[in-house]
Order: C-alpha cells, then structure tokens, then sequence
C-alpha cells in the first residue's frame, strides 16, 4: 500500500485483518510510526524511487495499491515503478477526471474513485427508503438489497413478477441469519426479508418504484 492516508490506511489494516501479508509505505514518518504496530511492514519511503521499492522487496508483490491523492505526479511515478519492477497487479486511486485518463493510460488493473464510489453508494440508498444496499458487478449488471415491506407480507415471491415485468433474477432471500436460496421463488415473504435481485440500474429502479 503506497500512501498511508485514511482510505490507503483502512484498506491495509482491513487486509491485514483479513489475514493478508501487508506493507505499507508513506514519506510521512508520523503515518508510518502510527500504522507500525498494524501491518506486517511500514516502511518511510519515497515510491517515486523504484530502485528503493525494489530494495523493499516490492517486486515480489501480488498486489499493489497506489493510495496517493494529493499529488498526481507521486502517484503516477509510483504507478509506473510498480509496473516497471513487475507487480503482478496494481489498482490506483484517482481524485480527478484526468488523474483516471493517466491511470488508464498506464493500463492498471484498476482505477478507484473512493469518493465518488461511496457517493453514488449513498445515493442510490437514500433515493429509496427499501434499498438496503446494492453492488456494481461492472457490465451495467448490479445486485440489490430490498427490504421487504408490510404491504408484501404474506405474499409469494413468484407473485412479484420482478421476471417478467422487469427483467430481474432473484439470487436469494435473506431472512434474519438464514440465507434462502435456490428455493426462492417458492418462499412467502415476510416483513423485513431482504431481497437479492440481480439486474441493469434502470430495471431495479423501476421495481423498486413500483414496490
């Protein structure tokens, strides 16, 4: 993790937590100090150096992360020393239109947008009181997670039509801890169930309009 802010920081402390092997890496020797104790490696450096990322042992990497944001010329010279010392994978986070057009032109593996990412994320939860929470699968294809309201209990999930009418396939049904499977369709719903429907942003606009 090159830049030790508060989105590269909580992305290398969850991974660590997950039970991930993790360096993290800041000029900042205050940032450094802070996350020692958090993570396998923290190390003050400057990824602008790719000899000094090499002597890190940077290169034998699976994946890395460049979290710079305030300085667009750091964070593409450590995108490119990552490239050029052979990571296998590296994502980057962009803080603007033409910061994403640079990335791109790198050909990371990923561009992130955190900002922009959790923004949309709330969005699309606050212009919906029965949307719980949903997930961009790319391709224009999202999962959504409805909360199932009083006006459907006691009804059957087939009688939805969310098929037919909107295009929708239903993953599952989430009731409490129980994950309802395959056996959906057939299942009577009850107040509060949580709704796992897969389909285009419009399609599970217009169902959840029409709940």
């Amino acid at each position: 993790m090159i830049g030790l802010g508060t989105f590269g920081a909580t992305v290398a402390r969850d991974l660590q937590r997950f039970g991930n092997d993790v360096i993290g890496i800041d000029v900042d020797e205050r940032l450094v100090a802070s996350y020692a104790e958090d993570l396998d490696q923290a190390l003050i450096l400057d990824a602008r150096d790719d000899g000094a990322l090499k002597e890190a042992g940077v290169d034998t990497v699976d994946v890395g992360i460049v979290a710079i944001g305030t300085n667009i010329e750091a964070s593409v010279l450590a995108t490119i020393n990552l490239k050029t010392i052979g990571v296998k994978s590296v994502w980057a986070k962009a803080t603007s239109k033409n910061h994403h057009r640079i990335l791109s032109k790198l050909n990371v593996d990923r561009v992130i947008h955190p900002e922009r990412e959790v923004g949309q994320h709330v969005a699309q939860v606050l212009n919906n009181p029965l949307v719980r929470d949903y997930v961009s699968l790319g391709n224009g294809q999202h999962v959504v997670n409805f909360r199932v309201p009083e006006s459907l209990q006691g009804k059957a999930l087939s009688d939805l039509n969310y098929q037919q009418d909107h295009n929708l396939r239903c993953i599952g049904v989430l009731r409490g801890t129980d994950y309802i499977g395959h056996d959906a369709t057939s299942c009577t719903l009850e107040k509060d169930d949580l709704l796992l429907l897969l389909g285009s942003r419009q399609d599970l606009r217009d169902f959840a309009n029409a709940l």
